[in-house]
């Protein structure tokens, strides 16, 4: 195998037995429309399994990312709740639902919010380098990160190859939510490119520009101290602020209103602020070559955008040289929106094919697919060194149907969620998973 050769690959978060709809959100319009709605878990992660399983039949890179042990029993017995788990699980749920429901959160299904990944192509060392995100901004998604970290060790151990951060420290001025708000161009996969972070307020000058009503939950302190720590060349890194009016129209992430790959930016006309020197910074950076599609609000407003997700995207090189986009059905359900892309895909000389996937018990949250996915680089020798047991192939996804199908219920409504059998449930499931996996011991409960 050639080392020098390299792909793209996703590794999309397996969605949680806990899989539910409470609304934790805000700023996430889906998510708040669907507070209290009764989710089905199985149908979620089967779902999620489906869209794995397709992309790796027509010969894209894919792994799965396992989902965390919830309730976060650890967390709310930090926060006073004492006695067994169900005492703990009871207490909670009465007396502070608001941080029951955040300890009992699915959220770690959307793997875009999981850590930045730089790859070796672009970091001084020479290594695949991922942070995890703090994601501070929320209480049910703040606990994450000492977990996610454990698994990206486990399935990316060799430190001859990966380097591994720490969340960045818990202040708001240092917000981080990861992927959702980076990108990478290149005129190949494997090749120096331009990394692109794009943030929603400065952290500590509260003069510049920021949204009124909803949180910007990226800062770009954050971002400019993951580019440190990943040991970036300053000549190829760019950094952009979201637009303050997108952000609170329920742009919360940057990839709800942008996504990119390779040479091609993919985005709405009002996704940055000062978008034209946005551009052109990327230009300079990235030189000539690159493909910059900019759709403009008459032909897709962005309350469309936001309802159909037509920028939380997954943009996939073909054997051709041309590119796949992959949207949820939420965007063929859209008149205007379908218009547009069916015109698009027709015509445009590089972006020429839409795949549609029926995501939508992640979609009623606020996950579309480019949510679902962490995106990592790898050359052929680093692809050696990851753990085999999480990629994609014929007998991993129906081992995981079998395990969804077995240890997953099909409803979770607020009672559902309060049922003390459901955590000895959850503990069952991810004991079998880290087998499958073959994990080790990452799950708060085995520690």
């Amino acid at each position: 195998m050639n080392a020098h050769v390299a792909h793209e690959w996703n590794f999309d978060g397996l969605v949680g037995p806990t899989h539910n709809y409470s609304g934790l959100s805000f700023g996430n319009l889906a998510s708040a429309k669907n507070q209290g709605a009764i989710a089905n878990p199985r149908q979620a992660a089967l779902q999620g399994l489906a869209k794995m399983k397709a992309l790796t039949d027509r010969g894209w890179k894919q792994g799965v990312l396992a989902p965390h042990a919830r309730p976060n029993l650890a967390v709310l017995r930090s926060l006073g709740f004492a006695g067994d788990d169900a005492t703990v699980m009871s207490r909670a749920a009465k007396e502070a639902r608001h941080l029951f429901n955040g300890a009992m959160s699915a959220s770690a299904m959307w793997a875009a919010n999981a850590a930045t990944v730089s790859p070796s192509a672009n970091t001084a060392d020479g290594r695949v380098h991922f942070t995890a995100a703090n994601l501070n901004n929320k209480f049910h998604r703040s606990m994450e990160h000492p977990t996610t970290s454990r698994i990206l060790r486990a399935m990316f151990a060799d430190e001859a190859h990966f380097a591994h951060h720490a969340a960045l420290p818990g202040t708001p001025q240092l917000g981080d939510e990861g992927a959702a708000n980076h990108t990478r161009f290149a005129r190949r996969v494997g090749e120096r490119g331009v990394e692109f972070f794009v943030y929603g307020a400065h952290g500590f000058d509260v003069s510049r520009p920021a949204p009124r009503q909803f949180p910007a939950r990226q800062t770009r302190e954050a971002s400019e101290a993951v580019a440190r720590l990943h040991g970036l060349d300053p000549a190829f890194t760019v950094y952009a602020q979201q637009h303050p009016d997108v952000i609170d129209a329920g742009v919360f992430h940057n990839d709800v209103i942008a996504v990119g790959h390779r040479e091609l930016l993919f985005c709405h006309e009002q996704a940055f602020l000062d978008q034209p020197q946005v551009i052109e910074a990327l230009r300079r950076s990235f030189g000539d070559g690159l493909v910059v599609i900019s759709v403009s609000s008459e032909q897709v407003s962005v309350a469309d955008a936001v309802k159909s997700y037509l920028f939380n995207s997954q943009l996939l090189s073909k054997p051709d040289g041309k590119m796949a986009i992959v949207v949820p059905e939420e965007c063929r359900a859209n008149a205007a929106v379908w218009r547009y892309l069916s015109e698009l895909t027709a015509s445009h000389p590089l972006l020429n094919e839409a795949l549609v996937f029926d995501l939508r018990e992640s979609m009623m949250n606020g996950g579309g697919p480019a949510c679902l996915r962490l995106r990592v680089e790898l050359n052929a020798t680093e692809e050696r060194a990851i753990n085999a047991h999480v990629v994609m192939n014929d007998a991993l996804y129906a081992r995981l149907v079998g395990w969804v199908e077995t240890h997953y219920r099909d409803r979770m409504a607020e009672v559902d969620m309060v049922d003390s059998q459901l955590w000895r449930e959850v503990q069952t499931a991810l004991d079998e998973l880290t087998s499958i996996l073959r994990l080790g011991r990452v799950y708060d409960f085995q520690r």
